[in-house]
Parts: C-alpha cells; structure tokens; sequence
C-alpha cells in the first residue's frame, strides 16, 4: 500500500478506481424468475373437470351445485364466501393475536434492518471520527537524551471499498431475497392461520351435527326400550328382547363421548389459534346451518399460481438468493480495490491542537488479489452453483405441490358432491324403512331384529349425511388455501405488505 500521495496524476487515478466501481457489471448470473410448467395450459388434472359439480336433494343442507369458475380472481377475504359474521371476526381476531403470525411478522422486521445494516456497511463510505491522546517517550540518537512528550491527535476517518466486480450488488442482491422469502413466509402464515381457523370451525360445526343425530337416535331408541319394557312386563316379549334393546342403546351411547372429546379439542384449538388460552371465555360456537356453502369457486389459471401460491413466491427467492451467491463467489476471485483518506491535526499541546499548522492528511489506494489459495475460491464456487441446483429442485419440489393441492381439491369437490346427493338419498330411504318398520313392528308384521336393523341402517346413514355435509365446506375451504388465499388483493397495510426501507432497492430481473 501506498500512503500520502498526493497531486493531480493521484487524484484522477483515484477517482478512475472509484468510476469503475460504479460503473462495472455484476459478475455471476442475473435472476430471472422461472417459467410456468410447460404442462400448465387451462386445466390442473388429466382429465377436464365438469363446469359444475352435482347436487343433492334440495332438502339436504348444502347440496347446491358448485360452479367452476376459471380464471376468476380470488377475493382477499376469501373466508367471506361462507358468510358467517361469526367466523369472520374469530379469522380477524386470529391475525391480531396468534403469536405464530406475531413471530413471522417480527422475523420479516428483522431481515428488513439487516438488509439495512448491510446496506449501511457496503454501500457507502465508512466516515469515523478519532480523538485522542498519547504519552510518549523518542530517542534522539547519537546517545542524546531521549524526549518525553504528550501528543494530542483529532482526525476524520473515511474509507470506501469500490464494487468493482459486483460483489457488493450481489450481496445486497442476496439479503433482499432474504427479505423477500421472509416476506412470503410471512403471507404463508398468514394463509395457513385463516385457513386452520375456517377448518377448525367446520369440523366443530359437523362434530356438533353428529353429537346432536347420535342424541335425537338415542332419544329414539330409549323412547322404545320403554315401550320394550312395559310390553315385556306384561309378559308380551321375551326377556331377550330388553336384553337386545339395552344393548342398542348403551352402543349408541358409548358413541357419544369419542365425539364430545373431539368436539373439545376443536374448540381449545380455535381458542390457541385466536391467541387465547382454552379457558378463556367468548369463543363462538359454529354449526353448520350457521355456514353458507359458496356456490361459485373462483379457480385461478394453472399459469397464474406460480405468482400466487406464498410457498412457492418464498421457494424462489431461496433460489434468487442462491444465484446471487454465485455471483459473490465468482466476485472473490477476483481483485478488491480499497480508498481510504483522513483528515486532522496533531499536536504536542491540547491548544495548538486546532491552529492550522497541526494539520495532518492522507490518501491511500489498495488492491487486495488472490494469487494462491489451494483451489479454495473455486471450490466456494462450485459449492454456491450446487446450492442454487439444490434450491431449483426444491422450487420444482414445491411446485408440484401446490399443483397437486388444487388438483386434489378440484376432485374433492367433484366427489364431495356425487357423495353427499348419494349420502342424502341413503338418509331419505333409511328414515323411509325406519319408519315403515316401526309401524309394521307394532303390528306384529316384523321381529324386533328387524328394527334394530332399521334403526343401525337409519343412524349410520344419518351420521354419514353430516359428515358429507361438512366435508363440502371442508374441501372448499382447502381449494382457497391452495390456490394461494388471494394475498395479493390485500391492501389494509398488513405488515407483509411492507416495503424495505432505509436501503437502496436492488433490482430484479423479470
């Protein structure tokens, strides 16, 4: 290194190290997002989806058709299409209070001011200011005697490395994707919390329906044994008989707690996914006549989900940010230039310090190049191009995914429907024979196995009903998430929406 130079031949040439700094290209690869499957035209499965689903009896609660509609955008509050206030407020509630939304929201401030603080440290010039003071003893030589003296030193400091070969850029370049894929981590969570809250909700609402028909079904079948009980007392039926009929309803009951239990944990997870402990009060309770099922499902286009979907926005700036890496690495290859000035005074006394003859002044100009290094460098290299393949595979990986996901929901839907018109048609012949047996049993037309069998056929088949009905709203509610919540129609000044600040942008190839 070369110290206090100074001159005309100087400065331009500092100023020339300083231009090419500002002026270079960024070595290693320029991002570019990723295409859309090649695959992925108008349609998510082999085979077309009808253009709407089957519909059940009208007497059955939702069984309306379900229309497809593609290409229609998703509204940001997608949960509003089941038209429940109630559900509506707990979903707001959640987004206010879940500390896992609290967490991913605090993560995303803390990639953005680190994203900052690099900024700060490799952009601009590091200016320090220095003050100090000094006892000190010199020798004069030729045996004189030796000078003890106080010296007092203030000075500004500045130095600056020029990017020459991008490697500044490229880092920066590389925390902005880690501020992104935060950012996207943080609508993840925003869509899998809504999405837990509506999932949670339904199976409370069908799990309430089943513990009401299993109680109106055991209501039935001890209405009987007193009928069974009184005919048996008067010697009209065997003892076998009561036998049998206690048994039917000691099954049923035994039913009965499973699906209490159940219902209790859904309700202690609605209240942690609300932020509140389970025994806190004021948690709505849902059932599913409170529920409206939509009848139109906005379905986006298989090209538009890759931009959509959060997980696979968060997988791709994984992948930016790899590529960015390569060009730091490439960048370390090369050589590093370095300027570096400062400007004071020296003095033996405190008040001379500041007259103009104390004043003191340097510039210096460095270059740093690799010359041996044991093949290190360009095994980091080769290192970051096997991280950016690994982060491509796991793109693709999530990629399939998501493609999967809505795939699965569409056929869900698709048998959902063709489910329940079955399972509403099985409900109405079961009550039809439960009745018609019933009557023909106090006729004496049948034996009472006959309407134990009616009875069990009745009460599975109305079971089964409810939790047809409830996977409706279930399926429906997973073809939103898949799809991707519709996140980018939000513009309520949620955090995840916030832009990066306090640092120069690094732009993006499309």
């Amino acid at each position: 290194m070369v110290q206090r130079y100074s001159g005309p031949a100087a400065r331009a040439g500092v100023m020339t190290v300083f231009a090419a700094g500002l002026s270079a290209c960024a070595l290693g690869p320029d991002f570019k997002t990723p295409e859309p499957p090649a695959a992925a035209t108008d349609r998510y499965t082999p085979a077309p989806l009808a253009a709407r689903t089957t519909s059940a009896p009208a007497s059955s609660a939702a069984g309306a058709a379900q229309q497809f509609s593609m290409g229609q955008d998703i509204p940001a509050q997608w949960w509003a299409v089941f038209r429940s206030p109630a559900l509506d407020q707990l979903i707001r509630n959640a987004l206010a209070q879940n500390p896992s939304m609290a967490a991913a929201e605090a993560t995303l401030r803390q990639a953005q001011e680190n994203y900052a603080a690099q900024a700060g440290n490799l952009v601009w010039p590091a200016v320090n200011g220095q003050l100090g003071v000094s006892r000190q003893k010199a020798s004069t030589g030729n045996g004189g005697a030796a000078g003890v003296f106080n010296l007092y030193n203030a000075s500004v400091n500045v130095s600056y490395t020029p990017d020459v070969f991008g490697a500044t850029r490229r880092t920066l370049e590389a925390a902005r994707a880690t501020v992104d894929y935060q950012r996207f981590q943080v609508e993840a969570t925003y869509l899998a919390l809504s999405a837990n809250v509506v999932t949670t909700a339904i199976q409370e609402a069908s799990l309430r329906a089943q513990i009401q028909a299993t109680r109106e079904v055991l209501d039935a079948l001890n209405k009987q044994l007193g009928v069974i009980e009184k005919q048996f007392e008067f010697g009209a039926i065997p003892r076998t008989t009561v036998l049998s009929q206690r048994n039917q309803v000691a099954q049923v009951a035994a039913t009965l707690p499973p699906l209490e239990k159940a219902l209790a944990h859904s309700r202690h997870q609605l209240s942690v996914l609300a932020g509140k402990l389970p025994s806190e009060a004021g948690m709505p309770e849902f059932a599913l006549d409170t529920l409206t099922l939509p009848e139109t499902l906005p379905v986006s286009l298989p090209s538009a989900l890759v931009r959509q979907r959060p997980d696979i926005r968060a997988s791709e700036e994984l992948l930016h940010q790899a590529s960015a890496l390569i060009g730091v690495a490439t960048a370390a290859q090369y050589p590093q230039f370095t300027l570096s000035g400062s400007y004071g005074a020296s003095s033996p006394t405190f008040g001379n310090l500041f007259e103009a003859n104390s004043a003191v002044w340097s510039l210096a100009a460095g270059l740093t190049a690799p010359i041996f290094n044991g093949g290190a460098l360009s095994a980091q290299r080769r290192a970051a191009e096997a991280a950016y393949d690994a982060a491509a595979a796991q793109y693709r990986a999530t990629l399939l995914t998501a493609f999967q996901n809505v795939a699965d929901s569409l056929r869900a839907l698709d048998t959902d429907a063709q489910a329940l018109k079955a399972q509403a048609e099985a409900e109405a012949l079961a009550a039809e024979s439960l009745a018609l047996a019933t009557e023909q049993y106090k006729l004496g037309a049948i034996s009472y196995l006959a309407l134990l069998d009616a009875q069990r056929s009745y009460q599975q088949a109305h079971i089964n009903l409810v939790q047809a009905q409830a996977a409706r709203y279930a399926d429906t509610a997973a073809l939103f998430q898949a799809l991707g919540g519709g996140w980018w129609n939000r513009a309520d000044g949620v955090p995840a929406a916030a832009p990066v600040s306090a640092a120069p942008s690094i732009s993006k190839s499309p």
